[in-house]
């Protein structure tokens, strides 16, 4: 029976690729892509609209949804089709200025070959646990990039030594030790492998419980899913306002950042 056995054949194209298809070859070649066009596309088939620009944009359905409701977080309508309808041209400028045309043009504008497109579908493929991964290495490399421009003794990615010497607790950074830290810094890019919000909280509650109270505790953090998330965001911002964590920064935050990572080693003494 095992030699009997053969594939059974299948085809990508359902109702809905074909009308998408259908959509995509209605489109002109000529000249470059414009806010009006992003609005024109919407206004034509919004649904079809938006899955042209996810695609565009090489990122999932997941991904993608949450890119939309980071832009349209402060709309009232939200960020689909009502919020659209409430502003064509506002959502449209919303949209270009998010990055969605350079890359519709650029798109638009390249040449391709058989092996860009074996590299496109790698990317589809694997694309987005390797970009999660990605997110929280380069946020970790931000980061450690300022702390080794001011001191001279730190560890990464270890387990301190907590306030009763009997636990210990995990952070990205700690200074100038894990024995004596006078600084831990705990860095989470939400939207990561790994980083969900509730991982962020509940690893920021962790250094919180083993930490003595004079050791600083700074949160980098960042990633547009945080946007929603903002009652989770919010938490983080209660232990910043009750004293638990000294501040929180983000990518946008370098030079508060560094101007604060100088000051703490002056007034340490490190």
């Amino acid at each position: 029976m095992i030699e009997l056995l053969s594939e059974v054949q299948t085809d990508w194209k359902d109702n809905v690729a074909i009308s998408f298809v259908n959509y995509l070859m209605s489109f002109s070649e000529e000249g470059v892509f414009t806010e009006s066009h992003i609005q024109q596309l919407l206004e034509r088939n919004f649904d079809e609209g938006l899955l042209l620009f996810r695609l565009v944009l090489v990122q999932s359905k997941d991904e993608f949804g949450k890119t939309l409701k980071a832009l349209f977080y402060n709309n009232a309508k939200g960020s689909g089709k009502n919020g659209f309808k409430s502003d064509p041209e506002g959502y449209a400028k919303k949209l270009a200025e998010s990055g969605l045309l350079d890359a519709m043009n650029n798109l638009k504008s390249r040449t391709y070959t058989w092996k860009d497109i074996v590299q496109e579908r790698l990317m589809m493929g694997r694309g987005s646990a390797i970009k999660g991964q990605t997110r929280g290495k380069n946020l970790e490399d931000f980061v450690e990039q300022l702390v080794s421009n001011v001191f001279e003794k730190y560890e990464v990615r270890k387990s301190f030594v907590g306030a009763t010497g009997l636990s210990t607790a995990k952070a990205d950074f700690c200074i100038p030790s894990t024995k004596h830290p006078s600084i831990v810094i705990e860095v989470k890019a939400y939207g990561a492998t790994g980083s969900k919000q509730s991982d962020v909280i509940g690893d920021a509650s962790k250094i919180i419980e083993e930490k003595r109270d004079d050791t600083y505790f700074i949160l980098v953090t960042d990633g547009v899913t945080w946007t929603d998330r903002l009652k989770d965001f919010q938490r983080l911002i209660d232990f910043q306002n009750l004293g638990k964590i000294y501040r929180i920064y983000t990518q946008r935050m370098r030079e508060d950042l560094l101007a604060d990572l100088q000051q703490l080693k002056q007034e340490l003494g490190l």
